[in-house]
């Protein structure tokens, strides 16, 4: 039987000129944070089944600090920034729960007046393929003059300058030529580049970029990172950056948070989550993974099986299947997100946050470090059912084989890839033959 998700449960006039961010002071909520999100739960209901996108996401923002949002593909990371701007598509999408306070408003419950108001002025998205991202019938200056005018009374003479001096920051050259020009005439940085003109147009005080570098080759990728890093310092922008990229927020974040299955499974500050992850998941993203320090180059391990299918609610810990620290209780209990040290004081953004993970069994700083468990006669707990699995009409397979377990079983769709392997996996990681475990 599956467990529904049950939430838990007159701003500063704006200026309404162009001068820029260091003249511009921001009053901040003293000792709050700049966004607080609180059990977030989207649903995307169709005609054949309830996608369960997000389950009850919880995290903070301060003021000018960047998060990251990593995970695979499909673990919620781009709905929970779509649920944040309310763009979620329609009729499907829909918030079911929690909320998200964005310097005292809701984003959930904001009218939808107010909300289209604040996109672009308070908070703005970089989405992530720059090439369709752009109005192909539009001039670059058209788009962006309409941004800062959607938001600012000022004429168009000044949103004009305004938007070639954005160009400029963003290091687009000729840009009194290049406003002129369509999206088309543009390659794929230089269109990424408009993109984050645009979005700091209006100098945000939050900015989310969704897999800012996708479909760019890796020295343009390079330049677009340094360059949100270098204006988000400028400005004091607080930044989301979400990606799958660990290499990228290793060096753009200050901030963790790990995703999988629509749940932040792990959070902290980046360099103590590179040097001691304590969820078999992160685990397996670090292990799957090149090491430049290594001496001699070792074949990359990737993490065994498949996500869950989000059609079902989530019933024990989504990551149960694939990991090799399971227990009996992670089939049944889905575990919280606690501290590592339960004494130590709670702080939920910023540099100095707490390091959480939600675990039944942490793995050991050596476990971590070896990619598999160490502990001595340890066997990851087998899943919870019948004796047997009936597989056809002729056939009977006992449920521990590990070759033969259909994976709709325990909540994965697998298509067309074949059986589901339950044998033991660090956190995705194979382990070695039985006369090689310790």
């Amino acid at each position: 039987m599956t467990t529904p998700v049950t939430p838990q449960t007159d701003r500063p006039s704006i200026e309404e000129d162009v001068r820029p961010a260091s003249s511009q002071p921001r009053p901040e909520r003293s000792g709050e944070p700049l966004l607080s999100v609180r059990d977030l739960v989207v649903r995307f209901r169709t005609h054949d089944a309830t996608i369960h996108a997000v389950n009850g996401v919880t995290f903070e923002l301060a003021a000018g600090e960047t998060l990251g949002l990593v995970g695979e593909s499909g673990c919620g990371k781009s709905v929970t920034s779509l649920a944040l701007m309310r763009l979620l598509p329609k009729p499907a999408g829909r918030i079911e729960g929690g909320e998200a306070i964005f310097d005292g408003l809701d984003l959930v419950t904001l009218p939808e007046k107010e909300m289209r108001d604040l996109r672009g002025r308070e908070i703005a998205m970089i989405f992530q393929d720059p090439m369709t991202s752009l109005n192909p019938v539009l001039t670059i200056e058209e788009q962006m003059v309409e941004t800062i005018q959607a938001h600012r009374k000022i004429a168009a003479d000044a949103a004009r300058d305004r938007a070639r001096e954005l160009l400029v920051m963003v290091g687009i050259p000729e840009p009194e030529k290049r406003l002129k020009n369509y999206p088309h005439q543009f390659s794929g940085g230089m269109r990424q580049r408009v993109m984050i003109a645009i979005a700091l147009a209006l100098e945000p005080r939050l900015m989310i970029a969704d897999e800012p570098t996708t479909a760019l080759d890796v020295t343009i990728q390079a330049q677009v990172l340094e360059l949100l890093r270098q204006l988000t310092d400028e400005t004091g922008t607080a930044m989301i950056l979400i990606t799958h990229d660990l290499g990228v927020v290793a060096g753009m974040t200050q901030r963790i948070n790990v995703m999988y299955a629509g749940l932040v499974v792990e959070t902290a500050p980046t360099g103590e989550l590179f040097a001691n992850p304590s969820h078999p998941y992160t685990v397996g993203l670090l292990h799957s993974i090149p090491r430049m320090e290594q001496d001699r180059p070792q074949s990359l391990i990737p993490i065994e099986g498949i996500p869950p299918d989000q059609r079902r609610a989530i019933t024990g810990c989504p990551f149960a299947p694939r990991c090799a620290w399971r227990l009996p209780v992670c089939w049944t209990t889905n575990p919280p997100l606690v501290s590592l040290d339960p004494n130590a004081r709670l702080v939920t953004s910023g540099p100095n946050a707490t390091h959480r993970s939600a675990c039944h069994n942490i793995p050991t700083p050596e476990e971590a470090a070896a990619g598999r468990p160490l502990r001595d006669g340890f066997v990851a707990a087998p899943p919870p059912g019948d004796v047997a699995v009936v597989l056809d009409e002729e056939e009977v397979v006992p449920i521990f084989d590990a070759g033969a377990i259909r994976g709709d079983e325990f909540g994965m769709d697998l298509g067309n890839e074949g059986p589901a392997s339950m044998a033991p996996s660090a956190g995705g990681l194979p382990l070695p033959p039985e006369e090689d475990r310790r």
